[in-house]
């Protein structure tokens, strides 16, 4: 009873009907933080004490309110059975709603992941990622965390387009992959997030070499140099090293910089003996009269300094 003077007190003193609403809506949205045994009669208080000397259709217009807020675990329910049906797009609306409708409910947070779920298993990529984003950042020790991350990164890795468009996806899928590995290292999602990155590592690697071709098929052998640079120093571990190695022995050769294409076809016969791609250089220095020699001092040699093999 202490519970419904203390209600009355307030909307009493809010003054005209559209304070003593807002007041009352306000106390019913916190309901949940009363005592448990108070919570009742202080949601039938609100609407007898908010609204005393009204209109009867003021009153009914304040009963609605209350009466269109569904339970959480009701909208919760009826979200999950929508999901579970398949249909991931209205789930998604559904558990957007919950949680922005009871925010302070102990469905909220598991709406919010579920709700980035839903959204990713429609498509709707964007969507997943800011919902993803919001667990981690409101619940960044809840259980669900890991998996949330991994919804972000997975939606950013779906997301990648093929070598000849821009690579913006790909940067963003390694970057939330990364802070997962990062963040929660004892995660079961560490091995599936490591597998993606090597997938998009390559494609960044495949992106590199199609422009390096590009140049190089115009005779710019320094601008393709430095694009198959970037997969010698950078993506070393990916499908594309043997063969940017090679195409910078043809660049060297093309400029006669002898000495860097002799330790570039060297290098490639250490780490890749077996490798078509240095049957291909060995014949282009033979042509030459030259053999593959190692200069300990090149940039080549330097990024290969601890190479253990692709894909490590």
């Amino acid at each position: 009873m202490v519970w419904r003077h203390v209600i009355a007190r307030w909307i009493g003193s809010a003054g005209p009907l559209e304070d003593r609403l807002r007041l009352g809506i306000m106390i019913f949205k916190f309901a949940h933080l009363l005592p448990k045994f108070a919570r009742l009669g202080a949601l039938v208080g609100i609407a007898a004490l908010a609204l005393a000397g009204c209109a009867s259709t003021e009153a009914d217009d304040f009963a609605d309110f209350v009466d269109d807020t569904r339970p959480p675990a009701v909208m919760f329910n009826e979200a999950l059975a929508t999901m579970e049906r398949g249909d991931y797009r209205a789930a998604a609306e559904q558990f957007d709603e919950l949680e922005q409708v009871h925010p302070y409910s102990e469905y909220a947070k598991r709406s919010l992941v579920l709700g980035a779920f839903s959204h990713f298993s429609s498509g709707r990529y964007p969507e997943a990622v800011n919902a993803g984003r919001r667990y981690v950042t409101l619940h960044p020790s809840g259980e669900d965390a890991a998996y949330a991350q991994f919804i972000v990164a997975q939606s950013y890795y779906n997301q990648i387009p093929d070598v000849n468009r821009d690579q913006e996806q790909t940067a963003r899928a390694i970057n939330a992959f990364r802070d997962l590995i990062r963040r929660y290292p004892d995660s079961e999602y560490v091995g599936p997030a490591q597998e993606q990155i090597r997938f998009a590592n390559d494609q960044l690697a495949g992106a590199e070499m199609r422009v390096g071709r590009y140049y190089l098929d115009r005779r710019n052998y320094v601008a393709s140099i430095n694009r198959f640079r970037v997969v010698i120093e950078e993506y070393q571990t990916t499908r594309h090293v043997e063969e940017a190695l090679h195409r910078v022995v043809e660049n060297y050769m093309s400029m006669g910089v002898v000495d860097e294409a002799q330790t570039a076809a060297a290098v490639l016969g250490h780490n890749f003996p077996d490798s078509e791609w240095y049957q291909r250089s060995y014949r282009l220095l033979q042509s030459g009269g030259l053999e593959p020699q190692e200069n300990s001092g090149s940039w080549i040699s330097r990024a290969f300094d601890g190479f253990t093999g692709l894909g490590s």
